[in-house]
Parts: structure tokens; sequence; C-alpha cells
């Protein structure tokens, strides 16, 4: 296993992340005193990824939904002039 002292493992960070990534883990030492162990971690499982209309049925839209508000709207945009 690959040993680097810290001034190294700082200049050369990401390739040696990419090493352990790829299976081989380093040590990072100080004066020579090994303080760290660098290795990849195992991913995570993937997660089940709730889909949409896990509400249906539990609310109603009204017809009116894409104008719902319009005047009001249109009056703080354009007063009530209109």
């Amino acid at each position: 296993m690959e040993t680097v002292n810290t001034h190294e493992a700082k200049t050369h960070l990401s390739r040696l992340i990419q090493k352990a990534v790829d299976g081989e883990p380093f040590i990072i030492a100080r004066a020579g005193k090994p303080l760290v162990k660098v290795t990849a971690i195992e991913a995570a499982p993937a997660r089940k990824i709730q889909r949409m209309g896990f509400m249906e049925g539990e609310g109603v839209i009204p017809d009116d939904f894409d104008t719902l508000g319009q005047d009001e709207i249109e009056a703080m945009f354009y007063g009530d002039d209109r």
C-alpha cells in the first residue's frame, strides 16, 4: 500500500483519490508516521424513487385552475383601469 506525506497528498489529491476508487487504498503520513488510511467507500444502495401519482384521488383540481386568480393578478400588474 502506498504511503504519501501530507504535502504530496495535497498536491496530487485528485490522482490519489482516483487510485483509491480504482481499488488502491493509500496512507497519508506526517513526518513518516501514518495518520490516515484512504479507501473508497461502497456505493449506497439505490433508493426506490416514489413516482408521481402517489396522491391520485386525494384532492380536487378546479376546472379553472389555469386561470385561477387571473383577474386579481392582472389588476396587480396593470391596475384597475383596464
